[in-house]
C-alpha cells in the first residue's frame, strides 16, 4: 500500500514538473519574440498540413511586415471589430466575456467568443483549434505572459502578421495583396474594414467575397473606426 502511494505521488510530481517545464518553454518563446519575429505559428502549421494533405505542393501566402508598414486604417478596423478596449485592458475584457456568455446562454450554443486580441494571439501562436477546458486555461496563461513582457504595439504587430485571412492567406501584407492588389501600408479605410469583417470566418469569406453579412459588418466597422485607439 505504501509503495502504491509513493508511486502515485512520484507520478503526480513528474506530471507537475513537466507542466512547469512546458510553461517555461512557452515563456521563453514569448520573451524571444519581444525582439525577434515568429517565422510561423501553430495555426499556420495546422492549416499548411491540411492544405498539403490535398495538394503536397501547397504553400501559404505569408510575408512579415513591420508595424509602421501596416496602414493605421487596418489597425483601427481590427481594434474596432475585435477588441475595442485593447489599449486599456490587461489581456481580458471581462465585460465582453460576460456579454458573450449571456448571448451564448440565450442561444443555447456558442455564437460569441469575447476573446481579446491578446487571447487570439496566444491561441494562434501556440494552440490547436479544438475547444477544450485545457486549451482555454492554457490560452489564459499565455495571454498573461504576452501582456507581462510585451507592450501593446508589439502584441498588435505580431497579431496583424499571423492572423488568418483566407485559404492559406496569413498576415496583413498577404491579405492586402490577395484581395486588393496593394501593400498593407496602402489599405484604404473601406478595404481595412472589409478585411476586419472577414476575421471571424476568413476561409468562407475568401470564397464568398460579397456575402451580405460581411458587407453589413464592414459598414458597422467603418462607423466605429474613428473612435478606435491604436498603440
Amino acid at each position: 500500500m505504501k509503495k502504491t502511494k509513493s508511486l502515485f505521488w512520484r507520478i503526480l510530481l513528474a506530471i507537475f514538473l513537466l507542466l512547469v517545464l512546458y510553461q517555461l518553454w512557452l515563456f521563453a518563446h514569448v520573451c524571444w519574440w519581444i525582439k525577434f519575429n515568429p517565422a510561423t505559428s501553430a495555426f499556420m502549421e495546422d492549416r499548411l498540413e491540411v492544405m498539403q494533405d490535398k495538394n503536397p505542393k501547397a504553400e501559404l501566402q505569408y510575408k512579415w511586415v513591420p508595424y509602421d508598414r501596416i496602414s493605421d486604417n487596418l489597425k483601427r478596423a481590427l481594434i474596432a471589430s475585435e477588441d475595442a478596449k485593447f489599449v486599456d485592458h490587461e489581456g481580458f475584457d471581462w465585460e465582453g466575456i460576460a456579454k458573450a456568455y449571456e448571448k451564448n446562454r440565450k442561444k443555447g450554443r456558442i455564437v460569441a467568443g469575447g476573446s481579446t486580441i491578446s487571447q487570439q494571439l496566444a491561441k494562434n501562436l501556440f494552440l490547436s483549434t479544438k475547444r477544450t477546458p485545457w486549451r482555454k486555461a492554457e490560452e489564459a496563461i499565455i495571454t498573461l505572459m504576452l501582456e507581462a513582457v510585451m507592450d501593446k504595439q508589439r502584441i498588435l504587430e505580431i497579431y496583424l502578421n499571423v492572423i488568418e485571412w483566407g485559404e492559406g492567406v496569413f498576415g496583413a501584407e498577404a491579405a492586402a495583396r490577395h484581395y486588393f492588389g496593394v501593400s498593407a501600408a496602402q489599405l484604404s479605410p473601406e478595404q481595412a474594414a472589409k478585411l476586419a469583417a472577414m476575421v471571424p470566418n476568413p476561409r468562407y469569406y475568401d470564397r464568398h467575397r460579397e456575402a451580405r453579412g460581411m458587407l453589413a459588418k464592414t459598414i458597422v466597422i467603418l462607423d466605429r473606426m474613428p473612435d478606435a485607439d491604436i498603440p
